[in-house]
């Protein structure tokens, strides 16, 4: 909810829902992200264009979801999540392949991925259930609330999409721990869940899966196969040093050595183009948009939006830590793209979708005053 203040500064963006200083974060974002495609994407301005074209839709998605109170979600966040789930179920039998992985759902018209549904669903459905219950919520709370969050997670982790299972997994561990999960419970969880790495090992992880985490741990033990992205990656880095090569001047992705590099990897043309400052920039820029989330979500006037705005704004930081992490060879590779800057338009609608959730829950009042939750 904005105050009262900045409603009177800013009565038609309040009038159209719009968090002004969120969208003006988003929008900076969007415009670096074409300077640096049309860098790493060899200077193809139809690329820039294609994605222009994608931050203008996701845009207006945005300004539509912003439109839909907290409340309109809360009463549909039970159905969202089913429809999600038994979207994932129809991938398994009737998905498209792409790239070895079945995650593409034909429904006629066009093409969806259903696990771009459950980022969303999934912490609205969690947002509603610790809602209803006292908080600091008990332990089978959060027992329910991992399995609700572990169900489309392993239908996402065999499509297989460990990156995007990842982030649903995260989505709803973070409404767990803002509603009061103890650090006990944390404590033990993290603890279970280092004992069971040899199962998920031999049980759940491909072969090429196995592949990368070995390659993280000792990417020189094959620089020209398995290792040589993460190695080009960390050069690529390495060789911006303070202030950068400049833009359009960086060799490892105007010559090709960097795979990936308008996508995956984007992070490494431009620390090798802007140097440490333009790293500086850029992360402050993150940071500016996480703290205005977390802003938002704690002025909420429900329990509701205070769990889903903050698991929104959680989840979009593990996007930013996991490819800073990924591409720096500080964790392994598993494909999640740099929010707002790489290449690509799926994962971009997704987050697009989620701050506007955000800026409904900072501009709409609440509709029924008699609910905490």
């Amino acid at each position: 909810m904005q105050t009262t203040e900045e409603r009177q500064r800013n009565p038609w963006l309040a009038k159209l829902h719009i968090d002004g200083p969120l969208l003006l974060g988003l929008i900076t974002l969007g415009i670096v992200s074409l300077f640096v495609i049309y860098s790493a994407g060899g200077q193809d301005i139809g690329l820039v264009q294609r994605q222009a074209i994608r931050l203008g839709v996701s845009l207006g998605v945005l300004f539509v979801v912003a439109q839909i109170s907290p409340q309109t979600w809360r009463t549909y966040a039970v159905p969202f999540y089913i429809v999600g789930v038994i979207l994932l179920i129809l991938v398994l039998f009737f998905g498209e392949m792409g790239k070895g992985a079945q995650r593409w759902l034909n429904i006629g018209v066009t093409r969806i991925q259903p696990s771009e549904i459950l980022k969303l669903a999934v912490p609205m459905l969690l947002a509603w259930y610790c809602s209803r219950a006292q908080i600091p919520i008990r332990f089978w709370h959060v027992l329910a609330g991992i399995t609700l969050a572990m169900i489309p997670t392993l239908l996402i982790a065999r499509q297989p999409d460990l990156g995007t299972a990842i982030l649903v997994a995260s989505s709803g561990i973070f409404v767990l721990f803002l509603a009061g999960m103890s650090w006990r419970l944390v404590t033990v969880g993290g603890a279970l869940g280092a004992a069971s790495l040899p199962l998920f090992w031999f049980f759940l992880l491909r072969e090429y899966q196995r592949q990368r985490v070995l390659t993280f741990l000792n990417p020189e033990t094959d620089p020209l196969g398995s290792g040589y992205h993460i190695i080009q990656s960390k050069i690529a880095i390495g060789s911006g040093g303070l202030e950068g090569k400049g833009w359009l001047q960086g060799t490892q992705s105007q010559l090709e050595f960097l795979p990936e590099r308008h996508t995956d990897f984007i992070f490494s043309v431009f620390a090798e183009e802007f140097g440490f400052f333009g790293v500086a920039a850029l992360l402050i820029l993150y940071g500016f948009i996480i703290f205005r989330g977390m802003l938002i979500s704690m002025r909420a006037q429900s329990n509701f939006g205070r769990l889903l705005g903050g698991s929104i704004t959680l989840t979009f930081f593990i996007y930013v830590l996991v490819n800073i992490g990924m591409v720096s060879g500080l964790l392994p590779v598993v494909g999640v793209p740099l929010p707002l800057i790489s290449y690509g338009g799926t994962s971009m609608v997704t987050m697009m979708a989620g701050f506007g959730i955000l800026m409904g829950i900072a501009t709409h009042r609440r509709l029924v005053i008699s609910q905490s939750g």
